[in-house]
């Protein structure tokens, strides 16, 4: 039994049968519509789906419609990073003198896991600019310095930070304190409103 404006309401019915051998009326899933001319929104702290719904289509029950348009989503929870799929970033500290990164090692690492959804590398260069007093003359020196970190997005069943801790640094980088992301400040699809 739907409302009358449920979206399940036109689905057909479809009979499965269990491990037993019984029979059961279900309905068959529905094809998420496709979206075009859409519009991103940025996801703030304590965004809900039925409040983004209400100032996007003024009808607070349309959340489902933001969920249809954003498909590379496991669950409606994991949209605004209320779900399993968690963020973390996590600094890599690395001896520079022994030579380059091994970026690719860590990749090896984090393909290897089962659990990590995306990971992203992020490096970024510091310089710093002082003076050298040498025979009685100051010398403008410029030093670098590495800011590095990777951002993982993975599933808090199947992995734990531990594990992304210990494959960080079996690559040869020394694993920071993880910070949790979340999804504040990333993007999600708001498709057009459609009757439904």
């Amino acid at each position: 039994m739907f409302f009358k404006n449920s979206r399940y309401r036109q689905q057909p019915f479809a009979v499965t049968i269990d491990a037993k051998g019984r029979r059961f009326k279900s309905l068959t899933l529905r094809a998420a519509p496709e979206t075009d001319g859409t519009f991103l929104h940025t996801i703030e702290q304590g965004d809900r789906l039925d409040h983004l719904a209400y100032k996007y289509y003024k009808a607070p029950r349309k959340w489902w419609r933001i969920v249809d348009g954003n498909t590379e989503f496991f669950s409606p929870l994991d949209l605004l990073g209320a779900g399993v799929t968690k963020c973390v970033s996590i600094s890599l500290g690395h001896d520079d003198e022994s030579g380059e990164p091994p970026w690719s090692v860590l990749a090896g690492k984090f393909s290897a896991l089962i659990g990590i959804v995306s990971y992203q590398f992020e490096e970024k260069v510091l310089l710093r600019e002082y003076t050298l007093t040498v025979a009685g003359e100051e010398i403008p020196v410029a030093d670098q310095s590495y800011l590095r970190a990777v951002i993982i997005d993975y599933n808090s069943l199947t992995i734990t930070i531990d594990a992304l801790t210990t494959a960080i640094n079996a690559s040869g980088f020394v694993a920071g304190t993880p910070e949790n992301r979340g999804r504040i400040g990333r993007q999600i699809i708001i498709p057009p409103d459609a009757p439904a």
